[in-house]
């Protein structure tokens, strides 16, 4: 397969996540089909995180093989273990301090019970009009870390499809690209998902999509031109403790809505529809 094929080929499978994400301008969502969604969405964010901590821990098994048989040093084994271990705290430990510091403050006290807004001075009402844009801000921006965590599992997928195209494995660069684009029409819905009530603009989901699904087209260009282990468990483990991250994000910010029987069952179907999209990936050999 050409590079220019490959390069093509890799942008669609990226740019399948965009399928999911006009939900979040929908307005008709009652607060049930909300944290359907979101749950949904938390599903499918654990099957990645169950994908991409097993293809790390087969790369850093491969690496012990290869020193039990003599073919490498202890140091093979030992560097890939500490890649893992110090990019999958990055992901995640590492998200959160930065998340931290980009939180906006904490919402003022509601008013006292029995008070009208109309009563408050217009400092309070101004206040309160701020905590209302600061929620709006702190969805909008767990939404897209959760795309950038999507991002860095597409990229380590797109460096698959590239080096199979490079070293010839055209059917199953195919099944690859099939399977992950099915695979990626199911992520708009993890980014999309946690914004709740919130409707963001069709400008902040192009940015969301390019996020998530631009870099399989990245990657595979990469992919194409370099073979590298530690390349591919780097973002891999990177990806694993980001994911791991969001989905505490998600499911605490769910819980205060209740329907908890409801969300449980739409957890379980997200994550059923990623272990059927990666079935394609899987049977092509992938």
């Amino acid at each position: 397969m050409s590079f220019g094929n490959t390069v093509a080929l890799g942008a669609v499978a990226g740019l399948t996540i965009f399928l999911g994400l006009p939900f979040a301008r929908l307005r008709l969502l009652s607060t049930r089909a909300r944290v359907g969604l979101a749950m949904f969405a938390v599903g499918v964010l654990a099957f990645l995180f169950v994908d991409v901590i097993g293809h790390a821990a087969s790369i850093v098994n491969d690496a012990v093989t290869a020193y039990k048989h003599h073919r490498a040093g202890l140091g093979h084994p030992v560097s890939f273990a500490l890649v893992l271990g110090a990019s999958f705290a990055a992901g995640s430990a590492g998200l959160a301090m930065i998340e931290r510091r980009m939180r906006p403050p904490r919402p003022a006290p509601p008013p006292v019970a029995g008070g009208s807004i109309d009563a408050l001075p217009v400092s309070e009402i101004g206040r309160l009009t701020h905590d209302s844009d600061a929620a709006r801000s702190r969805a909008l921006q767990t939404a897209m870390t959760i795309a950038a965590a999507i991002g860095l599992h597409n990229f380590a997928e797109g460096l698959a499809i590239g080096v199979s195209a490079s070293t010839g494995e055209i059917s199953l660069a195919t099944v690859l690209i099939v399977g992950f684009a099915l695979h990626n029409a199911t992520e708009g819905f993890g980014i999309v998902g946690p914004l709740g009530s919130v409707r963001p603009s069709w400008r902040w989901l192009v940015l969301a999509g390019i996020v998530g699904g631009g870099p399989t087209f990245i990657g595979s260009i990469v992919g194409y031109n370099v073979s590298s282990q530690p390349l591919q468990l780097l973002f891999y483990a990177l990806s694993g403790g980001a994911i791991l991250y969001v989905i505490g994000e998600v499911w605490n910010g769910m819980r205060r809505y209740g329907h908890r029987e409801l969300g449980l069952w739409l957890l379980s179907a997200g994550f059923f529809a990623g272990v059927v999209t990666d079935l394609i990936v899987s049977y092509g050999g992938g």
